[in-house]
């Protein structure tokens, strides 16, 4: 299996999992704004950004792709996190907010390895009525994100999908599992790669950990990216030649080739690692996600 997704046809395939979430309304950026890691209110009408919701001790709940169609239309593509709780647990903070936030079970979200057809950098392609695309090219290759309605849905493909998922975890986006949500800082996710925090908007949830981390030179931990001979599982300790490194907290495999992106400090001896007595490769992340 070649470690390059340049290799590959330019076959549409759904990524399974990954799930559409609306923001609608009058106040959709601003409830948004309130509530999100990132800079909503700076953001440009048509274009995205990476982002995610925290707890209150800035622990990242969920990482998206967050897509400003307009002032009063947000949308929200989720790989991971369960679109329909966060929905729910969103939803408990509108009180009197005009904004509706539903799960979009009408719509589906689909990959591809090769260029976006018409979507560039931060720039998203289509209209929220038919199909939107947008722009994924990093240092790894050229691919591109669609939403389009179910109609219109390619079939779901198992190798394309965890080649995806694999060229995220290079790329340095964290494809976090359920038992690892509420885990980690944005810093110790090294989500500044991605852009995908601010610390210079307003408030919102986890907003003064972030600010504090970030203006006191505190973070101490981020992302390493290793390769292995055999799947391990998220939450497994990294370990040197002789003392525990860190924590594993996503992984990805093809079948050929087993990823896994750990939180480790970022001040460390070089050295031999293993993860699950097993002797990993540190590789290094890959550049040109951000948006």
């Amino acid at each position: 299996m070649p470690d390059n997704p340049q290799a590959l046809p330019g076959q549409v395939f759904a990524l399974p999992g990954q799930r559409l979430i609306a923001l609608e309304g009058r106040d959709a950026a601003v409830f948004a704004q309130a509530q999100f890691m990132n800079d909503v209110k700076a953001l440009a009408d048509g274009h995205w950004q990476w982002s995610g919701w925290l707890t209150p001790k800035g622990r990242v709940v969920a990482l998206f792709a967050l897509l400003r169609l307009s002032e009063q239309q947000i949308w929200l593509a989720v790989p991971d996190a369960d679109a329909g709780a966060l929905a729910q647990a969103l939803q408990r903070f509108v009180f009197r907010s005009k904004v509706a936030i539903e799960l979009r079970e009408n719509r589906v979200i689909e990959g591809r390895f090769g260029a976006p057809e018409q979507a560039a950098g931060a720039a998203i392609a289509g209209n929220a009525d038919d199909s939107l695309e947008i722009d994924m090219n990093g240092e790894g290759g050229a691919r591109a994100l669609r939403i389009v309605p179910v109609a219109q849905a390619a079939a779901a493909d198992a190798a394309l999908a965890a080649l995806w998922a694999q060229a995220d975890l290079r790329h340095g986006l964290p494809r976090l599992p359920a038992a690892q949500a509420e885990q980690w800082t944005p810093q110790q996710l090294s989500l500044d790669r991605l852009r995908a925090y601010s610390v210079k908007k307003g408030c919102y949830p986890g907003q003064e950990i972030v600010a504090r981390t970030h203006f006191l030179g505190k973070a101490k931990r981020g992302l390493a990216l290793f390769a292995g001979p055999a799947p391990v599982e998220a939450g497994a300790e990294v370990r040197g030649e002789s003392a525990a490194l860190g924590t594993v907290a996503a992984i990805a495999s093809d079948g050929a080739t087993h990823l896994a992106l750990a939180v480790l400090p970022l001040e460390r001896a070089e050295g031999a690692a293993f993860i699950d007595g097993q002797p990993v490769q540190e590789i290094p992340l890959l550049d040109g996600l951000a948006r």
